[in-house]
């Protein structure tokens, strides 16, 4: 299966109507081999920058939101007004750079095991994602 095939498939199966524009957001997206972590105003850059056209904010945004809906994107809330968006659906956890704002994938073996004791009656753990906020240390560099 070709990408175009795999992209308009993608689009439909979110409820989109697979547009020339949706196809280029598909290609940002889901033409790369490392894991892609970005915001929608990362990535409505990009698309001016990489392809120098000018899709509108609403199209990227409907159609991150439609993704995510259907589980080909999640979203990583950084506070209460900025979110990142992966294209790694798998549970793992994150380094978000301060600094830099950049979301960064942690390896397994950056974290050990997380124990969490479960005291919300009625509820059970579905998976435990860990956020680890880091910047530089000031103090050292003197």
């Amino acid at each position: 299966m070709n990408f175009n095939t795999e992209f308009v498939n993608k689009l439909r199966i979110s409820g989109l109507r697979p547009t020339k524009q949706r196809i280029k957001i598909c290609e940002i997206l889901f033409n790369r081999e490392k894991t892609f972590h970005f915001t929608i105003n990362d990535l409505s850059k990009m698309i001016s920058e990489k392809l120098n056209e000018k899709i509108s904010l609403a199209t990227i945004y409907n159609t991150i939101h439609a993704f995510k809906k259907k589980g080909y994107l999640k979203e990583i809330s950084i506070n209460s007004d900025k979110s990142y968006f992966d294209t790694n659906t798998s549970i793992h956890h994150h380094f978000y750079d301060e600094d830099t704002n950049q979301l960064i994938d942690c390896n397994e073996d950056d974290i050990n095991e997380v124990k969490i004791n479960n005291n919300l009656t009625g509820k059970k753990i579905n998976s435990v994602e860990v956020l680890i906020k880091v910047a530089s240390d000031n103090q050292n560099q003197n």
